[in-house]
């Protein structure tokens, strides 16, 4: 006879001025079991185990469970996960503001635009329709005025900056404006930071660390195969070779498609991980079956990862990316190569990590270890 799976309803709650997930299920040994070595706490005012949610993901706590009881997960809604520290902008426009805002997101996906450029372009030209002061034609006295007053008032950063500046080039375009932007000339010139690059020792560390396996494929896969993180959340299972050891990439950054290599060392962990996590459409999915995993609780538990690795450096998804392509360059893969594993259209763009790598730069003698050195061979002499 089929043994019926128990229920945890999961909700979100406050306890002890802490915001926790709270799981209430019939007693159950094996649940109990489960909560207690995944270090869960027993409540007694409120007869329920809980995660305090700054400390562990709801989808961890769905990977413990969902294999051995039916996950009731209606009391969450999506409002209560998303937090907003001020008030959208579109609560912010008229009626009128909004449709024609509308019109122009409409606009703009017949460029074909991607879902995140869509997004940007229309909050971006949503806030400078919700500051502008009168009907009156653009000129570019009124686009100078709004980031005077707006962007560098809000402190923006420039890679902001320059994208309204690419959306007002569209949206005057939009509205049949008689004036045309010069982007070289009005956009603010772009920083030339140097990316934190993580070492051979720190990485290695950072995946060790990661003891779920989701997440730890999550982490592997962006460094082994030089992903963007909106191109590991795309990923389908399709997508994945393990034959020939390839992951196709499809529609990244410029909508191109790339095949890019699998490690050796991953094949195993993408075996046992479609073992045990069994996803059904994308490689690697949320709490519901066919949805794709959050890019935010990627950021989430990477953080994490790192305060456990004793990692101090500032680390995004995008850090295991400039590491893989840093390291590529310095084991000595031609920059060509790396250009096409990336993904990038310009060569320039791949450029940059001919100023990260640091083997050539440490080949250089420093001038106070020569003078030390000189000082030593005096007194020998001497």
């Amino acid at each position: 006879m089929k043994k019926t799976k128990k229920t945890i309803v999961i909700r979100i709650e406050k306890h002890r001025k802490e915001t926790v997930y709270s799981l209430k299920f019939i007693y159950d040994r094996d649940l109990i079991a489960i909560c207690k070595k995944s270090k869960a706490r027993w409540s007694s005012s409120k007869e329920s185990w809980y995660y305090l949610k700054k400390e562990t993901e709801l989808d961890s706590i769905i990977g413990l469970f969902k294999h051995v009881a039916h996950l009731d997960m209606t009391a969450i809604s999506v409002d209560r996960l998303k937090k907003s520290s001020e008030v959208a902008i579109k609560d912010k426009l008229t009626v009128e503001q909004r449709k024609h805002l509308n019109q122009f997101y409409i606009y703009l996906k017949g460029k074909r635009f991607s879902e995140s450029t869509l997004k940007t372009y229309s909050t971006l030209i949503a806030d400078f329709v919700f500051h502008r002061k009168d009907e009156a034609p653009i000129v570019l006295k009124t686009i100078e005025n709004y980031v005077q007053s707006v962007l560098v008032e809000k402190n923006f950063s420039i890679s902001g900056h320059r994208q309204f500046i690419s959306a007002m080039k569209h949206y005057l375009v939009f509205t049949n404006s008689d004036l045309e932007l010069d982007f070289a000339k009005v956009a603010p010139r772009k920083d030339k930071k140097l990316p934190n690059v993580l070492s051979h020792s720190e990485v290695i560390e950072l995946i060790r660390v990661t003891k779920n396996l989701k997440h730890r494929i999550c982490i592997a896969l962006i460094y082994s195969s030089g992903l963007r993180i909106g191109e590991l959340t795309s990923l389908k299972l399709r997508n994945l070779d393990l034959q020939r050891k390839m992951l196709k990439v499809e529609s990244g950054k410029g909508r191109k498609d790339r095949y890019v290599p699998i490690a050796e060392v991953m094949i195993p962990m993408l075996q046992n991980y479609l073992t045990t996590y069994d996803p059904s459409t994308y490689l690697v999915e949320g709490y519901e079956p066919g949805q794709a995993f959050s890019a935010v609780s990627i950021r989430s538990f990477l953080g994490r990862s790192c305060k456990l690795a004793g990692i101090t450096k500032k680390v995004t998804p995008h850090t295991l990316r400039h590491s893989y392509a840093t390291h590529l360059l310095e084991n000595g893969t031609d920059i060509r190569y790396i250009q096409t594993l990336l993904g990038h259209t310009r060569p320039e763009t791949t450029m940059i990590y001919t100023h990260v790598h640091s083997q050539d730069l440490k080949k250089i003698t420093n001038p106070l270890d020569l003078i030390v050195k000189q000082l030593e061979q005096r007194k020998k002499i001497n």
